[in-house]
């Protein structure tokens, strides 16, 4: 992508309503630029973004709970939003499996740390399977699509939370 596609890209952008656009350049492993007026950008340190959007609610005028309501006995874990997880996509219409062969374990399972270029699936497309690999690093949260089923191009198939 050059220089002047992409300030016109980020014009419209700016010009435009829309809380977010994606926009890709090529339908196999092209650019993809992504943009967000609501999130933080991915390349920050992940606990960043809580503690940013934390201050922003206090100074928003919005009262903090009472220091007795809040319960101490439950562990401090933060919550996972949907806004957290990063969405594994499909680059192509095509049948998901979740492992090379019918007898083979999955190539991953929910739960499991995996590092980025690890394979997470195959999907089959025209006689020809390819490998579907993690972009980041991370946790996969969830499988969204059952082993066996059609999917179609730009489809959610797994939920990461990144490392």
């Amino acid at each position: 992508m050059n220089e002047a596609k992409l300030r016109k890209l980020i014009a419209i952008f700016k010009d435009s309503g829309v809380e977010e656009m994606e926009y890709s350049e090529s339908f196999w492993r092209g650019t993809r630029l992504r943009l967000n007026r609501s999130r933080t950008p991915e390349s920050e340190p992940h606990q960043a973004a809580p503690s940013a959007e934390f201050h922003a609610s206090a100074s928003a005028g919005q009262p903090s709970p009472p220091a007795d309501s809040v319960e101490t006995d439950a562990p401090s874990v933060p919550e996972t939003t949907d806004e957290d997880l990063h969405l594994v996509l499909s680059p192509m219409v095509g049948t998901f499996y979740q492992a090379p062969s019918p007898d083979a374990e999955p190539f991953v399972s929910e739960g499991e740390s995996i590092a980025a270029g690890r394979t997470l699936c195959v999907i089959e497309a025209m006689k020809i399977m390819n490998e579907i690999e993690a972009e980041i690093s991370g946790v996969v949260v969830e499988m969204l699509v059952a082993n066996g089923e059609p999917v179609e191009y730009n489809q959610p198939l797994v939920k990461l939370r990144p490392a």
